[in-house]
């Protein structure tokens, strides 16, 4: 069913002429090459970022925390993730062109972490808004620097990528789509096991010609946010994509689509367009991307992408996005396996040793040891739940490491 939300006017005034005074300011320097990017999308301007950076990310507990929150966490490489995300846009999209939505809460440790940014390109949520009120801030801002023709990319701050370069052309192919059918741009990778966790793109018939298998964009005939087990098995077998939360569209277009199907922001979108920010946080209700506009809009289109992609979502992550032994164990810190298979350990300070275990998960940090297994490190909620304050919020276990 679709979801219609606010009037025309509504989607006009977010489109609205940029500020003189964003008309005025000095245009952000691009790199060799970009002016030719900007002429085949046929836009004034170079791509843009919006980088989603909300939450501590408590499936990552004991590590992650309020001083510490999963995004400054060096997961699968040698910087923090959200330093990592920054990283791979350059040199399509530098840090200039790098906005990043956070909350207040961890706003001053994520920006601490990526000090290319610049501090005006860190948008501060009033309260926690969900990510299509983020994206709705984002394309907004974006107007307001760069204008409505503006194409921009959405992505999450935990993603892993194996290979950057694939990737960033994955961006310029989507955002050829974007400019050319004036479509929402999802990218999409290959679904290979029933994850209860992702959305499922069905697709559809090919824009132009050629065959899905052979990377062609084709429109989707359907979104599926988080299925069932026997639903994404039966998604699987009907060739469906995993949703890699990476989208690119024109900042025109995807605030026309919020408007229109997002009935959730509606009731908000005068206030956003005003530059009224915590009217806006106030008059909107919390919804995701998938949940509010994916599952909604009919003019959805998916390009797929292969470049090592995973969703760094859970400590069971990291066996997929880690560096792993002969024997699959994937270890950050000094760690020793012995007779021991499909591991993950996290150790800060001192050495782990793991003797005739599978399927362990080992975190040790000052102050605390956690030991599960992998298959139950996928929800954290119910032992948080159990644990006495003391415990979830143990001393020693902080800023500074990791």
């Amino acid at each position: 069913m679709q979801h219609r939300g606010s009037p025309d006017s509504v989607r006009d005034l977010l489109v609205a002429a940029v500020p003189a005074a964003v008309e005025n300011a000095e245009p952000v320097a691009t790199l060799p090459g970009e002016e030719l990017l900007a002429a085949e999308l046929n836009t004034d301007a170079p791509m843009w970022a919006v980088v989603l950076a909300g939450g501590i990310g408590s499936r990552f507990w004991p590590l992650s925390t309020p001083d510490r929150p999963k995004q400054v966490l060096t997961l699968i490489g040698e910087r923090p993730l959200i330093a990592e995300t920054v990283a791979r846009l350059a040199p399509l999209i530098p840090p200039e062109r790098v906005l990043v939505l956070t909350s207040r809460d961890i706003a001053s440790a994520i920006h601490a972490a990526i000090p290319e940014v610049p501090e005006t390109n860190m948008l501060v949520e009033p309260r926690p808004l969900g990510t299509a009120a983020a994206l709705a801030w984002g394309a907004d801002e974006i107007v307001r620097r760069a204008g409505p023709e503006a194409i921009f990319c959405c992505l999450h701050a935990d993603l892993a990528v194996a290979f950057p370069e694939f990737f960033r052309h994955a961006l310029i192919r989507a955002a050829r789509v974007a400019a050319r059918e004036k479509a929402l741009v999802t990218v999409g990778i290959r679904a290979t096991r029933p994850e209860t966790g992702f959305g499922y793109i069905r697709p559809g018939a090919p824009l132009q010609g050629g065959s899905i298998d052979d990377g062609a964009p084709c429109r989707v005939k359907s979104f599926i946010e988080k299925p069932g087990p026997v639903l994404a098995e039966m998604l699987i077998g009907d060739g469906a994509f995993w949703n890699a939360g990476i989208f690119v569209w024109r900042a025109r277009d995807v605030l026309g689509a919020l408007a229109e199907y997002t009935s959730e922001l509606a009731h908000g979108l005068q206030a956003l367009g005003e530059r009224d920010y915590v009217r806006f946080a106030g008059m909107i209700q919390s919804v995701s991307i998938e949940r509010g506009l994916l599952e909604r809009c009919t003019n959805l289109v998916v390009v797929p992408g292969d470049f090592g992609w995973d969703d760094v979502g859970t400590w069971a992550s990291l066996r997929r996005a880690r560096e792993l032994d002969d024997a699959g164990n994937g270890a950050h810190g000094q760690a020793y396996f012995v007779e021991s298979t499909g591991n993950v350990v996290h150790a800060e300070g001192v050495p782990v040793v793991l003797y005739g275990v599978s399927g362990m998960l080992v975190v040790s940090l000052a102050g605390l040891t956690f030991v599960t297994t992998l298959d139950r490190a996928t929800e954290l909620k119910p032992l948080l739940d159990a644990l006495p304050e003391e415990i979830r919020n143990v001393e020693g276990v902080g800023p500074g490491r990791g």
